[in-house]
C-alpha cells in the first residue's frame, strides 16, 4: 500500500466536494424563508395569522395546554389596539380604552382573557420570543383554558418602534341563556 500524503487527500476532498455538488443540479432552488422570520418592518408586509396560531399553539401543546384558533373578532379588537398603540407612538395597553373595556365593548363573552402588547419586534419570530421570555406575558400565553386568538402587528415607518403588537388569548364563555 502507498503512503497517503496531505496533498492527495486535499485532491480527493476537492474532487468530492465538486461531484456533491453537481449531485443538486441546475434545478436548485432555495427554499424561501418561513413566514415567521418576514420582516414587517415594510410597506406591505403582512403579518402570518395562520404561523402565529401555530406557534403559539405549539408552545401552549408542549406545555399541556389545548391549542388556539384564530377568532375574527379577537383579532379584529388586537388589530385595533395595535393601531392605536402605532397612532400614538406608544406602548400601552390603554391607547384607546382598558383592555377589559375593550372586550366588554366588543361583545365578546369571554369566561377568561389576556392581553399581551409589544413594539419593535420585526418578525413574529422575535414578538413570541420576546413574549415567551417575559414572565407576565409567557403566563399570558399559557392561560389555562384559553382556545382561540387574535394578533396583530401594525407597521408605523415614523416610530422609532417600526411596528407595534397585540395578542389577545381568551376562553369563550360558551353558556347561552
Amino acid at each position: 500500500m502507498k503512503p497517503v500524503r496531505p496533498s492527495m487527500l486535499r485532491g480527493a476532498l476537492v474532487a468530492a466536494l465538486f461531484a456533491l455538488a453537481g449531485c443538486a443540479g441546475d434545478n436548485f432552488t432555495p427554499k424561501s424563508e418561513p413566514s415567521f422570520y418576514r420582516n414587517l418592518a415594510q410597506h406591505g408586509a403582512q403579518l402570518d395569522d395562520d404561523a402565529a396560531a401555530s406557534m403559539i399553539t405549539g408552545y401552549r401543546t408542549n406545555n399541556n395546554l389545548p391549542a388556539v384558533t384564530l377568532d375574527p373578532v379577537l383579532t379584529r379588537l388586537a388589530r385595533a389596539q395595535a393601531e392605536n398603540m402605532a397612532k400614538r407612538d406608544k406602548l400601552d395597553h390603554g391607547a384607546a380604552k382598558p383592555f377589559v373595556a375593550r372586550l366588554k365593548a366588543s361583545g365578546y363573552d369571554a369566561k377568561t382573557a389576556a392581553e399581551n402588547i409589544g413594539a419593535g419586534y420585526h418578525t413574529l419570530a422575535e414578538a413570541f420570543s420576546g413574549w415567551r421570555d417575559s414572565s407576565p406575558h409567557r403566563a399570558n400565553m399559557l392561560l389555562k383554558g384559553a382556545t382561540r386568538i387574535g394578533i396583530a402587528a401594525v407597521y408605523t415607518p415614523r416610530s422609532k418602534y417600526k411596528v407595534y403588537w397585540a395578542l389577545i388569548l381568551a376562553e369563550p364563555d360558551d353558556k347561552k341563556g
